[in-house]
């Protein structure tokens, strides 16, 4: 797998150095995003982590290898680097299943950035280096130095609206980069998906006059920190300080350009999914996340109403801590004995563990 995705790799910056410009786009994103995929799982099976779907039988996909090298010691994946290659795969399924135009500034960005990060997975998964396996001369070369994110996306932003003036006639064009400017919120978005729906509010705030904070905020977190110049040029995509971001659940409310959808598919596990993946008993899971403060953060637990019934899930935030928890070493028994129900007690000890969100509440 090491192999391939130094292969693919190799063929991604082929592509984007390629004079054809036909479909280059596109290979470049899909061989980008499968020699990160051949990495991750490189690297998880170095960590002897399971890359196999114990239910399917098949290999788990890229989200799941994102969420697992996060965990693995060995690879520390941090959430802008994952941002980093969600952005990538997102705009990699647009272009291969949609019509998408991806600006060629932000395109050469992405590439140096991915260029950055294999070399960083590679040296902290294997302690090799992408020059031991490729020349610097094939490495993506663009007519300008990296430019600025934020003046990128103002620039691509600009060329939408002049697009989308009236008798231009370009709104297929226009439609095509904002898709491409969408799939760049996956690099703060863990779970977005760019739909019909979206593309069509943002092209309506573009035609009202609304100004790029206001149909793009999640981009105003987005930084790219630029390095080094020519052939030697390093890309690090990182989070900036941006404008609160509303989740938007009417799709008429003409606010954040894209939505968090299928909240499903975030929240996925019931309590006894969550404290069988745990180890737990259903009990002593409850009282683990009592104690993590679980049950009161959105971004582990939902509530979903269907007609008279309520039934409550749990997202893979949620997993995290608690196996984070007792990773760390967590005293299960003084747990229960402080967070338990149905004990023969009027009044429940302390807790004495570390972390525990009904004492801080307390103090």
């Amino acid at each position: 797998m090491k192999t391939k995705a130094i292969s693919s790799m190799r063929s991604a910056m082929m592509s984007f150095n390629s004079p054809d410009d036909d479909g280059r786009a596109t290979r470049v994103l899909l061989h980008l995003q499968h020699a990160f995929e051949m990495l991750l799982k490189a690297a998880l099976v170095q960590d002897r982590l399971a890359v196999f779907d114990r239910k399917s039988g098949r290999s788990i996909g890229f989200d799941r290898c994102l969420h697992e090298a996060k965990q693995s010691s060995r690879i520390k994946l941090t959430e802008a680097e994952a941002g980093t290659l969600r952005s990538i795969d997102a705009m990699r399924d647009d272009e291969q299943h949609w019509y998408t135009i991806v600006d060629e500034g932000l395109l050469y960005l992405h590439a140096r950035a991915g260029v950055t990060l294999f070399d960083d997975l590679l040296h902290r998964a294997f302690d090799d280096r992408l020059a031991e396996y490729l020349p610097l001369r094939v490495l993506p070369i663009g007519s300008e130095p990296p430019q600025d994110f934020q003046t990128l996306v103002d620039r691509e932003y600009d060329n939408i609206a002049e697009l989308l003036k009236p008798k231009r006639r370009a709104g297929a064009e226009a439609a095509a980069r904002v898709r491409a400017l969408l799939a760049m919120e996956a690099h703060v978005a863990d779970d977005a998906a760019v739909s019909n729906t979206d593309v069509r509010r943002v092209v309506k705030g573009i035609r009202d006059g609304k100004s790029r904070p206001q149909v793009f905020p999640k981009l105003g977190e987005v930084a790219a920190s630029v390095a080094g110049e020519g052939l030697s040029v390093e890309v690090r995509f990182v989070k900036a300080g941006g404008l609160p971001v509303q989740l938007v659940t009417d799709a008429d409310q003409d606010v954040a350009a894209i939505r968090e959808v299928d909240l499903q598919k975030k929240y996925h596990r019931s309590a006894t999914d969550l404290a069988n993946a745990v180890g737990l008993t259903l009990p002593k899971s409850a009282a683990l996340r009592r104690h993590l403060g679980i049950d009161g953060d959105p971004g582990c637990v939902h509530t979903f109403t269907f007609k008279s019934q309520k039934l409550t899930y749990y997202s893979d935030n949620a997993f995290t801590k608690m196996r984070g928890a007792l990773r760390n070493g967590v005293d299960m028994d003084a747990i229960w004995l402080a967070h338990g129900t149905g004990r023969s007690r009027t009044q429940p000890p302390v807790c004495s563990q570390s972390g525990c969100a009904l004492r801080a509440k307390a103090s």
